[in-house]
């Protein structure tokens, strides 16, 4: 994620089918220009978002911007009270709608679209502390932006297919396995997973995974034993897969803002 890299830098983690998001607070250095395979979704609160579109591009201020998949560009973030990255998956249905909108164009947002979310953003994560609440946000703000509404699987076989990846998201899983304990042939079950879902199982699996791991360091894992626990082969492996996918490897904001507090709070207690 775009984001700073200072020790002081406190986050956390949201995250539904499809899209995951990033909530931190803090100050560093920014990032040099790259690219990844999410679509983007960062808006700084209240105010002092700056972006980059392309390696030599010239920095523009912003209350939210929308990064087209694959497109160079970084961000600042160091004059915002804090700020929130959401990441879409191309395959999915918001993704594709994100897609055709931006057409490879990086889209500044005006500050009247996104500014309430940014207020209730920043009373769900600074004051209440809470995760559903957050999520709530995020996915209505995607909501907005895409022009489609969010809708979970639905079908018994498909949920049959996700509770066993579930069970089964540090260990290999197959594609005729997967559709095995959905009772379907593996052809039938590549089709009706994707109308499911939004994506293809192979995607859902890397996606499944990498959220795993962001839970588990809110938990208060550490990055090693988040990359075994979610099927890496060690850190290196995952730093690659998430760099890929989101642009940033794991270590660079650490889980310790109110939402993970809050998690391993409830551990101990």
């Amino acid at each position: 994620m775009d984001q700073p890299t200072a020790s002081h830098y406190r986050g956390d983690f949201v995250a539904w089918q499809g899209v995951c998001g990033f909530l931190g607070a803090g100050r560093g250095p920014a990032p040099a220009p790259h690219s990844h395979y999410a679509i983007q979704l960062v808006i700084g609160i209240p105010s002092g978002l700056r972006v980059q579109f392309g390696r030599h591009g010239e920095w523009q201020s912003c209350a939210a911007a929308l990064v087209p998949s694959k497109a160079t560009h970084t961000i600042d973030v160091n004059a915002c009270e804090m700020s929130a990255v959401l990441f879409v998956e191309p395959e999915t249905p918001q993704g594709r709608a994100l897609a055709a909108r931006l057409q490879g164009r990086l889209e500044l947002l005006d500050a009247d679209a996104v500014a309430p979310a940014g207020r209730r953003l920043h009373e769900a994560w600074r004051e209440q502390a809470n995760y559903d609440a957050v999520r709530a946000v995020c996915q209505q703000l995607v909501r907005d932006l895409s022009g489609t509404v969010h809708r979970e699987p639905t079908d018994a076989r498909v949920l049959a297919a996700i509770e066993y990846i579930r069970q089964r998201v540090d260990q290999p899983v197959s594609l005729p396995e997967v559709a095995s304990a959905a009772h379907l042939s593996p052809e039938r079950f590549r089709h009706l997973f994707v109308e499911e879902t939004g994506m293809p199982l192979r995607t859902y699996l890397v996606w499944r995974r990498l959220l795993h791991v962001w839970t588990l360091l809110m938990a208060g894992e550490t990055l090693s034993g988040a990359a075994h626990g979610a099927g890496f082969a060690d850190s290196a492996h995952l730093s690659r897969t998430a760099r890929t996918m989101f642009g940033l490897p794991p270590s660079v904001l650490r889980m310790s803002g109110p939402l993970s507090e809050s998690v391993r709070a409830h551990q101990v207690a």
